[in-house]
């Protein structure tokens, strides 16, 4: 439902979310900076992520065509451009292992985050127990 009031926006082009609409600065005093996530939206990037490397690692399939590829005729023309054909599929091949690993990379870091974000979770809610308190 729309609600005028709340700081929604529209996702940018193709759904994606539009840059800087994951989480909100850090509040700490960190001099390097930062952002905060709740604990859902380390859950979608962490998801998000995986799906980008699975996206990457599905076109190796197509760049594998392109590492075998022949020429269509025998003369020297042919094989020439069937070489630079493997060749490009070759560095298809290299970039997108490189970023599926990438994004692998990422989907670590977020579910490290998510371990943090527990830890924190569990930290607070045993010191509520040890006060008296509950929640």
């Amino acid at each position: 439902m729309y609600d005028p009031s709340s700081d929604w926006q529209l996702p940018g082009p193709n759904g994606m979310p539009v840059a800087g609409s994951y989480g909100r600065p850090s509040s700490g005093s960190s001099a390097s900076g930062g952002f905060e996530y709740d604990e859902g939206t380390l859950h979608e990037l962490v998801r998000e992520w995986n799906d980008l490397a699975n996206e990457f690692e599905d076109d190796l399939q197509r760049a594998a065509l392109l590492q075998r590829a022949d020429g269509p005729g025998a003369e020297y023309a042919s094989g020439g451009h069937a070489e630079r054909v493997r060749a490009s599929g070759d560095a298809l091949h290299e970039t997108l292992v490189a970023r599926a690993q990438y994004c692998r990379s990422m989907a670590q870091r977020f579910g490290a985050a998510l371990g943090k974000y527990a830890t924190a979770e569990e930290t607070s809610a045993a010191e509520v127990e040890r006060t008296g308190g509950s929640l």
